[in-house]
């Protein structure tokens, strides 16, 4: 056993909650980005509701493990989180010990994965119904990763089939997600049951959106880091493509084409998503520009995708400008809901701050 699993959490609930905090600034720009624009309580449940989540999805990405020690791992994680098992943090963490890197040799994922006990007791620090609303969420995504890799255990990573299996793997990654910030917003009797049923109709929607420009932006890396093909065999053979030649030199704009109609799949969910933002309630914390900004960049990020789908497949790859980021966090921060539909039309026409303001 490592010197990692014997070390306790930080005696401080404050220290391991920043501790929480930092961690979320390295494992995902987007979701940095939103947990900043947060404001508390809602910043830390966010915070926390991620980590829960990205243990699993790094444990689930990860080429160096064994798929069924993989699947194990993740089934063992989710008796962690089910309140009625005695399964504890400890015990996860010294199953996954031997597949942990050395601390020197550590990404901000796997250093997550290091101190999960410290994650996972400072999630149980927080209220009874706020740990109701994100566990049924996250073991559904835990559970969906885990059938996925006993799935395809005999080939070494994940190879999509067809459309239907990209949307169920997309749900799982997720559309859980959007269902774990939605119990968040609802909890209590605070608003109309219509605002809450649209906001549970379009929230698996606002997730599904933000993974698959994920799968069409991160060809390249999906198959080369984690040995993943997320775009469909289906899709690939009708360009003349197999999934282990995804990232061939000779197929580049074969599979662009690919990459691009999956881009086009991800279109058919911004309205659902957008419908989502101007239902979502600013509660406990919550804010406007916290979802906004994954929205807008999205739709940035699918704009650029269009124009050189290529560069997701040759490992240049695919991302909006730190201009503009920077130019839609001010916007979202200024502007209310009213002005999403133009700030959505902006940027899939030309980047952000390349657009000269219209909005009140």
């Amino acid at each position: 056993m490592s010197e990692d699993v014997a070390r306790p959490a930080a005696d401080d609930p404050d220290a391991d909650l920043d501790w929480c905090h930092d961690a979320v600034q390295g494992v995902s720009r987007t979701f940095a980005l939103t947990v900043d624009v947060l404001d508390e309580p809602m910043s830390s449940y966010i915070c926390l509701g991620y980590l829960v989540c990205r243990v699993a999805d790094t444990v689930e990405d990860a080429d160096h493990l064994p798929p069924a020690d993989q699947a194990a791992l993740l089934e063992t994680y989710d008796a962690v989180l089910d309140p009625t098992d005695e399964t504890t943090a400890d015990e996860f963490r010294a199953a996954v010990d031997e597949y942990v890197p050395a601390a020197t040799e550590r990404s901000d994922d796997w250093e997550t994965v290091a101190e999960v006990e410290r994650v996972i007791a400072t999630f149980e620090s927080l209220p009874e119904d706020v740990r109701e609303a994100i566990t049924p969420p996250a073991r559904e995504l835990v559970g969906g990763m885990a059938e996925f890799v006993r799935r395809y255990a005999d080939d070494g990573g994940l190879r999509i089939d067809d459309e239907a299996e990209l949307e169920e793997y997309c749900y799982y990654a997720a559309g859980t997600v959007g269902n774990l910030i939605t119990n968040l917003v609802t909890r209590g009797d605070h608003l109309p049951e219509e605002r809450v049923e649209t906001l549970y109709d379009t929230a698996e929607e606002f997730g599904l959106l933000l993974q698959l420009v994920n799968v069409a932006k991160d060809v390249h890396d999906d198959f080369t880091e984690e040995n993943n093909v997320y775009l469909p065999a289906s899709w690939l053979a009708e360009e003349g493509v197999t999934q282990e030649a995804v990232t061939a030199p000779e197929n580049q704009t074969a599979v662009g084409r690919v990459v691009g109609r999956t881009a086009t799949f991800a279109r058919t969910f911004l309205d659902d998503a957008q419908t989502y933002l101007e239902h979502v309630p600013l509660v406990d914390g919550n804010t406007l520009e916290a979802w906004a900004i994954p929205f807008l960049l999205a739709v940035g990020t699918l704009r650029e995708l269009s124009a050189a789908p290529e560069r997701a497949v040759d490992g240049r790859g695919v991302k909006v400008s730190r201009e503009e980021v920077f130019a839609v966090v001010a916007a979202t921060s200024e502007h209310g809901r009213e002005s999403l539909p133009e700030f959505r039309e902006r940027i899939a026409e030309r980047p952000f701050h390349r657009t000269a303001p219209t909005a009140d």
